[in-house]
């Protein structure tokens, strides 16, 4: 990455206004609190979520007793769609990791939707085609790079996608995860996350406590999702002149 990109606005939204209120009159409100339970792997594809404000993470259990993060969603996003597509159970579960208000819309009034408005079926397409990408270019970076950039990656992603804001530090952003949950998202090691963690610490690029990163500066968490080969010099502003961030 050679430049960052400004957290993704109305504009790149999965669904346009119309659309959005479309699902909304189709369904009915509901809030939840973080923590809470939106949607629970194996069960019934009774509907879909359109999320309004908040955040929530999608994990799945494996057989070993692992919990996998699939994903992270905010605003705009709709989740539980595949179930409801393909009428199969839930494949993952939905926990609110910030305070989340939505709109939950029934199976069939959904699927009805999709029939009668060709524009919002294709939105749905174009959304779920983004997220498979997402996911190529995640299994490619874990083939190809190593583990301090993979976390940088994901760090850099969820920051600017997901990221919630900073009182009296601009440009700062907070990353709702732990350490564990990163180090899933990243296919790596929670020692690796821990090692990467600590480096970039001590570059003054994120600070850590218990169930958060806040990262700091955006534009040198960039720098760190190249290969260490393939980077240059980067100096912080402000940062002494013979101090370099690899």
């Amino acid at each position: 990455m050679n430049g960052v990109r400004e957290p993704r606005g109305a504009a790149a939204r999965a669904f346009s206004a119309g659309e959005e209120a479309l699902l909304r009159g189709a369904g009915r409100p509901k809030e939840w609190p973080a923590g809470a339970v939106v949607l629970v792997e194996g069960g019934p594809p009774e509907g879909v979520v359109l999320i309004h404000e908040g955040l929530v993470k999608t994990t799945a259990d494996t057989p070993g007793g692992y919990t996998s993060l699939l994903a992270v969603r905010g605003p705009g996003e709709l989740v539980g769609e595949l179930s409801c597509l393909d009428r199969r159970p839930r494949s993952a579960t939905v926990m609110a990791v910030r305070p989340v208000r939505g709109t939950v819309i029934a199976a069939d009034r959904f699927l009805r939707l999709l029939e009668q408005h060709d524009a919002l079926a294709l939105s749905l397409v174009r959304s779920i085609t983004g997220r498979l990408r997402a996911s190529d270019r995640l299994r490619a970076d874990q083939g190809a790079l190593p583990a301090q950039a993979r976390v940088a990656r994901v760090l850099l992603d969820l920051a600017l996608h997901h990221g919630a804001g900073v009182p009296r530090a601009p440009g700062a952003r907070v990353v709702a995860l732990s350490q564990s949950e990163v180090a899933s998202a990243s296919g790596t090691s929670r020692e690796s996350v821990v090692r990467a963690l600590r480096q970039l610490q001590r570059d003054g690029v994120v600070s850590t406590a218990r169930g958060r990163i806040t990262v700091h500066d955006l534009r040198a968490l960039a720098h760190w999702t190249d290969p260490p080969g393939a980077r240059t010099p980067h100096r912080r502003p402000g940062a002494p002149a013979g101090r370099c961030h690899r």
